[in-house]
């Protein structure tokens, strides 16, 4: 068997070179003596081992064997945790967000007539690119899996469409199922005739339309046959949808209609929603929080506060982080933990906001999101917390192989740190080109 180990003796970018010495791409491996966060019930093991095999994990505990074969790698007490939830996003849909050939988040079908377009069938998905310069920025910063989030448009509808969750992995389907996304409050006034009672008008009337009510025939009916059908999913209970809101009004009128009509919600932004955070607890509604939101930046977030995860974490509610629509920064949302933590949230509960939380809100965690013996072995080695900004992902491994530690960025990077070769640096290439 083969051994690699990381000193720690080693400077801290010494240590992040280091991780090109992992990328042989086997999927059986061993990591030895780790401080393993397993983002399950059994918590945090000190000196404890994961063995991967044919790219799952296949046992997790103290002193394992490593069968012939596979390489080992020894971890020295660093901190090993899943791969990270990059919040939700539009990483593989958005390149340049300045140049509308490279957006794919919206739709807005109809937006030159005055008639409003409904397309709850629009799969965000279905232009994922995993060919992205996005996915290896962030996944060398031990970001392993997004949740690919529809986004409203001028001319579209606050049912904004449907994504789903992708690895990060370059592989081009997502896993898991589809999660409906509607955008209230001040950000769907837009859409809804600058009101935020008729956003709750539309929304019953496709509750109708969904359910037989509302004839397809009828002259008011805001639905396609295919757009009937993706609601049907939602609306009879099944699927989750998720709903931006902030304001409190909106999320304690969105709790009695989700109740009304035995919804499985969750909640993105809820800048203000430790207001409620006993009603949303009983109603076991995840809330994926930005703990950064802080200050009244408009009348939807006048109670917004640092605490607000810790305050709805202490009453029982499942939270979550995302930066909403962070795309090229993605691999900040470490940090959003672990300013939540600095405000009062307990660190297992911010990396579970970051695992396992996501994970069983949208119907992956049975392949992502903790270290368990059938798990994928999708993993991060890191230098030290992993929710200090100071830290940094040693090696990461997507079903058991070690990614190459390599982005634009970084090329980008030894590209102009090279000693001048006395010619212009764009007749330079980096090492390896």
């Amino acid at each position: 068997m083969s051994r690699v180990s990381v000193s720690r003796r080693a400077p801290l970018f010494a240590a992040m070179l280091l991780g090109a010495s992992f990328a042989a791409s086997a999927q059986n491996v061993l990591i030895r003596d780790a401080k393993v966060h397993t983002a399950t019930a059994q918590g945090t093991l000190e000196r404890a081992d994961v063995l991967v095999g044919n790219g799952v994990v296949r046992a997790v505990g103290k002193g394992l064997s490593a069968p012939a074969g596979v390489k080992v790698i020894e971890a020295e007490g660093r901190p090993l945790t899943p791969t990270l939830f990059g919040g939700i996003t539009e990483i593989g849909l958005e390149e340049v967000s300045g140049e509308k050939s490279t957006v794919d988040q919206t739709v807005a079908l109809g937006a030159d007539t005055k008639e409003m377009t409904v397309r709850p069938e629009f799969d965000v998905t279905l232009a994922y690119n995993p060919d992205s310069v996005l996915i290896p920025v962030a996944r060398i910063e031990g970001i392993g899996w997004t949740l690919l989030g529809a986004g409203t448009a001028t001319g579209g509808s606050i049912v904004a469409g449907q994504g789903g969750i992708e690895r990060l992995d370059g592989g081009p389907d997502p896993i898991g199922p589809r999660v409906l996304f509607v955008r209230l409050g001040k950000d769907g006034l837009g859409l809804s005739g600058s009101s935020r009672a008729a956003q709750w008008m539309i929304l019953d009337q496709l509750i109708d339309e969904s359910r037989g009510r509302i004839t397809p025939d009828n002259h008011a009916a805001l639905l396609t046959p295919a757009g009937r059908v993706a609601l049907q999913k939602y609306f009879g209970g099944g699927g989750r949808i998720v709903f931006g809101v902030d304001r409190a009004a909106d999320i304690r009128q969105l709790l009695r209609w989700s109740a009304k009509h035995q919804l499985r919600i969750a909640i993105a932004g809820g800048g203000e929603a430790w207001r409620l955070a006993p009603q949303l607890a009983a109603a076991k509604v995840p809330v994926f929080v930005n703990p950064l939101s802080n200050l009244p930046s408009d009348f939807d977030q006048v109670g917004a506060s640092m605490e607000n995860a810790a305050w709805l974490q202490a009453a029982g509610v499942a939270v979550g982080f995302s930066e909403g629509g962070a795309s090229h920064n993605a691999r900040k949302v470490r940090q959003l933990a672990g300013n939540a933590v600095a405000a009062g949230l307990p660190w297992d509960a911010g990396l579970a906001g970051l695992t396992r939380v996501p994970a069983e809100a949208f119907g992956v965690a049975g392949e992502v999101g903790s270290i368990a013996p059938g798990k994928r072995a999708d993993l991060v080695l890191w230098s030290a917390d992993p929710l200090d900004v100071s830290s940094v992902a040693l090696q990461v491994w997507m079903d058991g192989r070690a990614i190459e530690m390599r982005s634009r960025q970084t090329e980008l990077r030894d590209r102009y740190m090279r000693p001048d070769n006395g010619l212009p640096r764009a007749y330079s290439a980096p090492s390896g080109n």
